[in-house]
């Protein structure tokens, strides 16, 4: 006898279609902002650059040691503070939900660094509001291009504190973007079902049609609404991240 029980598909007379959920074909693929289609600049350059808005011209030393104990605060784009000050807290939890709060808590995460700039923790927060302060993956412009032509709507779904149209604009991408879903602007973060239900319905499509692209357990959670979902591993600015083959997940004439 077996130590495990032979899988039905080798039996005979079995429907193996009837075992699994049958989805109909993707109509609209869902995609999140950092981490999927772009990532923040490298921390040196970030650095470097905000200073420089302050009229400050540091060393690359300098701006290395900046990098380093401001990503320990906690960056706007990632990673996440190792601690959230006491009085930071309630901004914190708020973040994604109202864009003072998103600012209120990255400036003063910043502020916890001494570097001794005026100016610095908003100029350093400045940075992530500018197309400037992105790198798109390069499977981006070309994956988007693919998803328009085959005819598939395209909604970005960001849990987010500022507004990302002006960035596409600057790319050039703003109108192969059907939807923005942000959370600021629904007042649902992922990875409540509700902001996925809220991309469908702006999309015109049910969430069995829809595939979610992301690369956190958040943007996972678009299967309690329905939706097929696509992972993605983390990956360095510039560098490719396998968005492209949410192309090869599209049928085929």
């Amino acid at each position: 006898m077996p130590d495990h029980p032979e899988p039905t598909d080798a039996l005979p007379g079995v429907d193996d279609t009837r075992r699994r959920p049958s989805r109909r074909p993707v109509r609209a693929v869902l995609l999140d902002f950092h981490g999927t289609l772009a990532q923040v600049e490298e921390p040196r350059e970030w650095v470097l650059a905000a200073a420089a808005a302050c009229g400050v011209e540091l060393d690359r030393i300098r701006a290395t040691s900046l990098a380093d104990r401001l990503l320990t605060a906690g960056r706007a784009g990632g990673p996440l503070p190792g601690r959230v000050p006491p009085r930071l807290a309630e901004l914190w939890a708020d973040r994604d939900l109202y864009e003072h709060a998103h600012r209120g808590a990255y400036t003063g995460l910043a502020e916890t660094v001494d570097a001794g700039i005026d100016g610095f923790a908003d100029a350093l927060y400045e940075r992530v509001l500018v197309p400037e302060g992105w790198v798109p993956y390069p499977d981006t412009a070309p994956t988007l291009a693919g998803l328009r032509a085959a005819g598939v709507k395209v909604g970005v779904v960001s849990n987010i504190g500022f507004d990302l149209r002006p960035i596409f604009d600057a790319w050039g991408l703003a109108g192969l973007v059907d939807a923005f879903v942000l959370s600021y602007e629904v007042g649902r973060c992922k990875p409540d079902p509700a902001i996925f239900w809220r991309a469908c319905g702006m999309l015109g499509v049910d969430p069995e049609e829809s595939l979610m692209v992301g690369d956190t357990p958040a943007d996972a959670g678009a299967v309690a609404a329905g939706c097929a979902v696509l992972v993605l591993p983390p990956a360095d600015p510039g560098r490719p991240n396998g968005l492209g083959s949410v192309l090869d997940l599209l049928p085929h004439p």
